[in-house]
């Protein structure tokens, strides 16, 4: 009955790891649920709306980056502070199993690409690493999705607030192996509709803030929720449900704001940004990046404008202002220099200028777009 069970949970998360890698419009495989008209209908659309929008020219450099004694792996995280040194969130650590203990590094680069540090080395909440953000005052946040844990370093280093918590070995043997009932049940149940109580996450993806310092945290592959707290770290409320419709989520898998604090959640497996403001109340849904995996916004620029930046696994990135009107795009699938394979988080330095991290080309590319041509 083990083997039975165990077979089964391996082939799931095989079907599960094998459908974050489809491209965009590509047939689904024997045996994977059928493209709805509608989403065939969408596809079309966002099909042609790429034939008639320019393609944005654009500069690639791989940064050679080479912490001590350590590789870059997986680069699940990468964010910029105000001294425009790096953080790089990578699964790169070698003990136990792909989800272990410490497949999560955390590794700071200067302006020159020099290693600087390792950060929190061998932390308790380093597990699967997920993402990497840097608030306005150079606090340095981390949220993994395997620990469950969200954390924030200060500038020096030192972990000054944690939100949720680790599942342990003893919570698994008591839900899963000891006999009798126990009526709460723990972080390992599959949990839907808006579940998860403040501070408890179930696969957690990403972090951003509003003006006030806001804490708002998309929570995730399990819960489809995004939690609010305030910046002590209290739990505020949380919105969305499983499903299709505003408000709720398939996939919430990255998270941003821009300057008047609104929020713009990656709803990757619906294939759109759903944007609310910072009580968590919809204001617009923008449907013209395909699957968005990872989403920055740009500083407000002379003119006081900024811009959405979006990442699809196929290899494109999206430049759409803050409206959801398309700028243009550029990149695709590819090992080059150049190419994209599965951008898992941006950092936008500028209107011009963004950094990304891949999760299947183990690195880090620092992209300058050219003018953007006319429409013919």
């Amino acid at each position: 009955m083990k083997r039975i069970v165990i077979a089964l949970i391996l082939s799931s998360s095989v079907a599960t790891y094998a459908q974050r890698g489809a491209a965009p419009g590509t047939a689904p495989a024997p045996g994977a649920p059928q493209i709805s008209p509608e989403r065939q209908a969408q596809i079309a659309a966002q099909n042609e709306l790429e034939k008639n929008t320019p393609a944005i020219p654009f500069d690639a450099v791989w940064l050679p980056l080479a912490p001590d004694g350590h590789t870059i792996g997986e680069t699940e995280g990468v964010a910029l502070n105000s001294r425009k040194h790096l953080f790089v969130y990578t699964r790169s650590g070698n003990v136990g199993p792909a989800r272990g203990a410490t497949a999560a590094e955390l590794f700071e680069f200067d302006q020159n690409n020099k290693f600087v540090k390792e950060w929190g080395k061998g932390a308790y909440g380093f597990s699967f690493a997920h993402a990497v953000r840097v608030d306005k005052d150079d606090n340095v946040w981390v949220v993994d999705e395997g620990s469950n844990m969200v954390m924030k370093f200060n500038p020096q280093g030192l972990v000054t607030m944690v939100l949720g918590r680790k599942a342990e070995a003893i919570d698994y043997l008591e839900e899963h192996l000891e006999d009798g009932v126990h009526e709460e049940r723990g972080q390992y149940a599959r949990v839907g509709a808006g579940a998860g109580r403040g501070g408890t996450f179930n696969r957690p993806t990403d972090v951003t803030w509003d003006t006030e310092g806001n804490i708002f945290v998309a929570d995730g592959y399990n819960n489809s929720r995004v939690a609010k707290f305030n910046k002590d770290g209290d739990f505020v409320k949380s919105i969305g449900t499983r499903g299709t419709a505003p408000g709720q989520f398939n996939t919430p898998h990255a998270i941003t704001s821009d300057a008047q604090g609104n929020i713009y959640v990656a709803d990757r497996g619906n294939n759109r940004i759903q944007v609310f403001n910072p009580n968590l109340e919809p204001v617009r849904i923008i449907s013209n990046v395909r699957s968005p995996w990872a989403v920055c916004i740009t500083p407000p620029n002379a003119a006081g404008k900024q811009f959405l930046f979006s990442a699809d696994a196929g290899g494109k990135i999206y430049k759409v202002d803050l409206e959801g009107n398309m700028i243009g795009w550029f990149g695709k699938t590819g090992k080059r220099v150049g190419d994209f394979f599965w951008v898992h988080q941006m950092h936008c330095v500028s209107d011009n200028e963004i950094i990304t991290g891949e999760a299947q080309n183990w690195r880090v590319q620092r992209v300058t777009l050219k003018a953007t041509p006319p429409k013919s």
